[in-house]
Protein backbone atom coordinates (compact mmCIF):
# COMPACT_ATOMS: atom_id res chain seq x y z
CA UNK A 1 0.00 0.00 0.00
CA UNK A 2 1.26 3.34 -0.95
CA UNK A 3 0.95 6.27 1.57
CA UNK A 4 0.17 9.47 -0.75
CA UNK A 5 1.99 12.67 0.30
CA UNK A 6 -0.87 15.56 0.32
CA UNK A 7 1.17 18.76 -0.19
CA UNK A 8 -0.09 21.82 1.35
CA UNK A 9 -2.73 23.74 0.19
CA UNK A 10 -2.61 27.96 -0.53
CA UNK A 11 -5.66 28.14 1.80
CA UNK A 12 -3.37 29.98 4.01
CA UNK A 13 -3.40 32.91 1.75
CA UNK A 14 -6.93 33.51 3.24
CA UNK A 15 -4.83 35.46 6.12
CA UNK A 16 -4.02 38.32 3.39
CA UNK A 17 -7.92 38.48 2.43
CA UNK A 18 -8.80 39.11 6.43
CA UNK A 19 -5.72 41.63 6.54
CA UNK A 20 -7.07 43.68 3.41
CA UNK A 21 -10.54 43.25 4.84
CA UNK A 22 -9.06 44.48 8.16
CA UNK A 23 -7.29 47.43 6.45
CA UNK A 24 -10.29 48.11 4.77
CA UNK A 25 -12.63 48.13 7.29
CA UNK A 26 -10.56 49.96 9.41
CA UNK A 27 -10.14 52.85 6.75
CA UNK A 28 -13.57 52.80 6.06
CA UNK A 29 -14.34 53.57 9.62
CA UNK A 30 -11.81 56.46 9.83
CA UNK A 31 -13.50 57.80 6.65
CA UNK A 32 -17.06 57.63 8.40
CA UNK A 33 -15.80 59.15 11.78
CA UNK A 34 -13.46 61.88 10.11
CA UNK A 35 -13.86 63.20 6.67
CA UNK A 36 -17.17 65.20 5.55
CA UNK A 37 -19.27 64.19 2.86
CA UNK A 38 -18.47 65.35 -1.05
CA UNK A 39 -16.03 67.74 0.18
CA UNK A 40 -12.39 67.25 -0.88
CA UNK A 41 -9.47 67.25 1.76
CA UNK A 42 -6.17 67.52 -0.31
CA UNK A 43 -3.38 64.88 0.59
CA UNK A 44 -1.45 65.85 -2.27
CA UNK A 45 -2.47 69.27 -4.00
CA UNK A 46 -3.22 68.64 -7.62
CA UNK A 47 -2.95 64.73 -7.83
CA UNK A 48 -4.86 63.45 -4.50
CA UNK A 49 -7.83 63.95 -2.16
CA UNK A 50 -9.83 62.09 0.48
CA UNK A 51 -13.05 62.78 -0.30
CA UNK A 52 -15.79 60.70 0.91
CA UNK A 53 -18.33 59.40 -0.95
CA UNK A 54 -20.76 56.43 -1.54
CA UNK A 55 -21.02 53.86 -4.70
CA UNK A 56 -24.22 51.50 -4.54
CA UNK A 57 -23.05 50.28 -7.69
CA UNK A 58 -20.15 48.63 -9.13
CA UNK A 59 -16.60 49.85 -10.69
CA UNK A 60 -17.49 53.64 -12.06
CA UNK A 61 -20.68 53.26 -10.35
CA UNK A 62 -21.86 51.22 -13.03
CA UNK A 63 -25.82 50.31 -12.37
CA UNK A 64 -25.61 52.75 -9.33
CA UNK A 65 -29.00 53.77 -10.01
CA UNK A 66 -30.64 50.84 -11.07
CA UNK A 67 -33.21 50.96 -8.01
CA UNK A 68 -31.67 48.62 -4.89
CA UNK A 69 -32.06 45.18 -6.95
CA UNK A 70 -27.74 45.60 -8.22
CA UNK A 71 -26.90 45.49 -3.99
CA UNK A 72 -27.58 41.59 -3.90
CA UNK A 73 -26.54 41.16 -6.84
CA UNK A 74 -23.17 42.29 -6.74
CA UNK A 75 -22.89 40.81 -2.88
CA UNK A 76 -24.37 37.13 -4.59
CA UNK A 77 -21.90 38.04 -7.63
CA UNK A 78 -18.89 38.64 -5.15
CA UNK A 79 -19.68 35.94 -2.81
CA UNK A 80 -19.08 33.47 -5.58
CA UNK A 81 -16.49 34.40 -6.85
CA UNK A 82 -14.54 34.78 -3.69
CA UNK A 83 -16.06 30.81 -3.12
CA UNK A 84 -14.59 29.84 -6.61
CA UNK A 85 -11.51 31.33 -5.88
CA UNK A 86 -10.75 29.95 -2.37
CA UNK A 87 -12.02 26.62 -4.05
CA UNK A 88 -9.34 27.40 -6.33
CA UNK A 89 -6.73 27.96 -2.79
CA UNK A 90 -7.86 24.84 -1.84
CA UNK A 91 -6.32 23.20 -5.50
CA UNK A 92 -3.09 25.38 -5.30
CA UNK A 93 0.08 24.93 -3.93
CA UNK A 94 1.33 26.55 -0.76
CA UNK A 95 4.74 27.15 -3.10
CA UNK A 96 2.85 28.87 -5.65
CA UNK A 97 2.44 32.30 -4.83
CA UNK A 98 2.30 34.03 -7.92
CA UNK A 99 -1.44 32.59 -7.91
CA UNK A 100 -2.58 32.22 -4.18
CA UNK A 101 -1.28 35.66 -3.33
CA UNK A 102 -3.42 37.53 -6.28
CA UNK A 103 -6.79 35.04 -5.62
CA UNK A 104 -6.70 36.14 -1.74
CA UNK A 105 -6.50 40.04 -2.56
CA UNK A 106 -9.11 39.72 -4.95
CA UNK A 107 -11.27 37.71 -1.85
CA UNK A 108 -10.45 40.48 0.75
CA UNK A 109 -11.33 42.97 -1.54
CA UNK A 110 -14.58 41.63 -2.60
CA UNK A 111 -15.70 40.67 0.78
CA UNK A 112 -14.44 44.22 2.06
CA UNK A 113 -16.90 45.73 0.02
CA UNK A 114 -19.99 42.97 0.64
CA UNK A 115 -19.07 44.09 4.32
CA UNK A 116 -20.42 47.87 3.10
CA UNK A 117 -23.47 46.97 1.14
CA UNK A 118 -24.82 44.85 3.87
CA UNK A 119 -24.07 47.49 6.36
CA UNK A 120 -24.72 50.57 4.87
CA UNK A 121 -26.46 49.70 1.38
CA UNK A 122 -23.81 51.05 -0.36
CA UNK A 123 -20.30 50.94 -0.71
CA UNK A 124 -17.81 54.06 1.21
CA UNK A 125 -15.12 55.32 -1.64
CA UNK A 126 -12.36 57.81 -0.24
CA UNK A 127 -9.64 57.76 -2.43
CA UNK A 128 -9.39 61.28 -5.29
CA UNK A 129 -7.05 61.19 -7.67
CA UNK A 130 -6.96 63.54 -10.04
CA UNK A 131 -5.03 65.87 -12.56
CA UNK A 132 -6.43 69.36 -13.31
CA UNK A 133 -10.45 68.69 -14.44
CA UNK A 134 -9.45 65.23 -15.16
CA UNK A 135 -10.85 63.01 -11.79
CA UNK A 136 -10.44 59.20 -11.62
CA UNK A 137 -13.71 57.86 -9.93
CA UNK A 138 -13.26 57.50 -5.82
CA UNK A 139 -12.44 53.93 -4.38
CA UNK A 140 -11.37 52.38 -1.43
CA UNK A 141 -8.71 49.83 0.13
CA UNK A 142 -10.88 46.78 -1.28
CA UNK A 143 -11.41 48.42 -4.87
CA UNK A 144 -7.42 48.37 -5.02
CA UNK A 145 -6.37 45.12 -3.39
CA UNK A 146 -9.41 43.83 -6.59
CA UNK A 147 -7.51 45.38 -9.35
CA UNK A 148 -4.23 44.60 -8.13
CA UNK A 149 -5.34 40.94 -7.61
CA UNK A 150 -6.91 41.15 -10.82
CA UNK A 151 -3.94 42.29 -12.81
CA UNK A 152 -1.63 39.48 -10.80
CA UNK A 153 -4.19 36.74 -12.38
CA UNK A 154 -4.23 38.35 -15.46
CA UNK A 155 -0.45 38.60 -15.90
CA UNK A 156 -0.14 34.81 -14.46
CA UNK A 157 -2.58 33.62 -16.67
CA UNK A 158 -0.19 35.21 -19.79
CA UNK A 159 3.06 34.48 -18.31
CA UNK A 160 1.81 30.28 -17.48
CA UNK A 161 0.43 30.38 -21.14
CA UNK A 162 3.92 31.53 -22.96
CA UNK A 163 5.41 29.22 -20.59
CA UNK A 164 3.21 26.15 -22.00
CA UNK A 165 3.88 27.40 -25.71
CA UNK A 166 7.70 27.53 -24.64
CA UNK A 167 7.48 23.68 -23.44
CA UNK A 168 5.21 22.80 -26.02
Amino acid sequence: MQSKTVKPNALIYLLVSVAVIGLDQWSKAWVLSSLPEFTPVPVIEGFWNWYRTYNTGAAFSFLSDAGGWQLWFFTLLALAISGLMAFWLSRTPRANWRSALPYALVIGGAIGNVIDRQIHGHVVDFIQWYVGDHYWPSFNIADSAIVVGAIGIALMGLLDGKAEKKAG
